[in-house]
């Protein structure tokens, strides 16, 4: 083989293997934006809020002031006095994952690595919590349930507000008649993908009412 033929020859390869490399690249940065759009079409929602407890004083069967027991509502102002109202609660995300394999997009499954959230109550910035585990959500469009458990001093956030205020704030979220209207998550979830973990790109507010 003569050297010009040896020189069209490499260059022949050369442009095979750029070629090749483009294919594989523009095959994986597809990949890529179609698990960003998986990502994105991930909707969340607040469920309920239980096991609220307020220094180890159980809410879920208490309506009003009255309900508690003598020995409890003076654990309660006791702690109100001492600027200690220590609370534990779980509160469920609901998750849906569209990806069903309808509307021309695959049918995958998302596997949620982290739901970093801070709590807001009447909008006011609490504490955060996260998800313990890996957790998967099906594209059926079925809602899957996602428990986080935050553990906050209900006196540092509102202590202002007196020590009744305090206990009928507690017992609208978590009471025999509570609900999640007075809460909100800032969240930002973060899915597994083959190209490794991949973070919802902004942060999301989630609410009670509608899925977002």
């Amino acid at each position: 083989m003569t050297c010009s033929h040896a020189g069209i020859g490499l260059r022949h390869v050369a442009v095979l293997a750029l070629a090749a490399w483009c294919l594989v690249g523009c095959a994986t940065l597809g990949q890529l934006a179609g698990s960003l759009t998986n990502l994105q079409r991930l909707k969340f929602k607040l469920g309920p809020a239980h096991d609220f407890t307020v220094l180890g004083v159980p809410l879920a069967n208490k309506s009003d002031l009255a309900d508690f027991s003598v020995a409890d509502a003076l654990r309660l102002a006791q702690g109100f006095r001492a600027k200690r109202l220590p609370a534990d609660l779980v509160l469920d995300v609901l998750a849906v994952n569209p990806n069903d394999g309808t509307g021309g997009s695959p049918r995958t499954v998302s596997t949620l690595t982290s739901l970093e959230s801070r709590l807001l109550i009447d909008d006011r910035p609490t504490v955060t919590a996260n998800i313990d585990r890996p957790i998967e959500i099906p594209g059926t469009g079925q809602e899957t349930r996602i428990p986080l458990r935050f553990t906050l001093d209900l006196w540092e956030f509102f202590g202002a507000r007196g020590y009744e205020d305090i206990i009928r704030l507690a017992l609208a979220i978590g009471g025999a008649r509570g609900n999640a209207s007075r809460l909100s998550l800032d969240t930002q979830p973060r899915v597994a993908t083959p190209f490794g973990n991949i973070t919802y790109p902004g942060r999301i507010t989630i609410i009670d009412r509608e899925f977002r």
